[in-house]
């Protein structure tokens, strides 16, 4: 259903990278984390974790693992302004939560990026949503 998995998270001064990494680890345990140095407005220094998960069964795991813990009906009621046209569902996580293996969904703020791409064929946001629309609902 998923065809991979892209997340992102800055890692402030005032953060252990060392700890948001782990935070993605609790969401994607298969990941792969690269590393990037940035500077942010006022010269401070941002890093910036990056990677994907494509191989199917880690994508599987990561629907499994949300199906199981996140607000269904949340996940449900956001999912049209959260996939754009092409199938891709954007999630944020909050880092605190995760680092405690919660799946707390955020709509704004310092979070764990996720950029879902859905397989949909043809690949278009309504096929997408009803994907995932009957996903969720198998659930509840």
């Amino acid at each position: 259903m998923i065809h991979n998995i892209k997340f992102r998270a800055f890692v402030y001064e005032n953060e252990s990278v060392d700890e948001i990494s782990q935070a993605i680890l609790n969401l994607l345990p298969e990941a792969e984390i690269n590393v990037e140095e940035a500077e942010g407005l006022l010269e401070d220094r941002i890093l910036i974790l990056t990677g994907v998960v494509s191989k199917k069964r880690y994508t599987k795991t990561f629907f499994n693992k949300l199906l199981e813990s996140a607000d269904l009906d949340k996940l449900n009621n956001d999912l049209e302004c959260k996939m754009d046209e092409k199938g891709n569902w954007f999630l944020r996580f909050d880092k605190t939560d995760a680092l405690d293996e919660k799946l707390t969904i955020l709509d704004k703020g310092d979070s764990i990026h996720l950029k879902i791409k859905i397989a949909a064929f043809p690949a278009k946001k309504q096929i997408a949503v009803d994907k995932v629309r009957k996903a969720i609902s198998g659930c509840v």
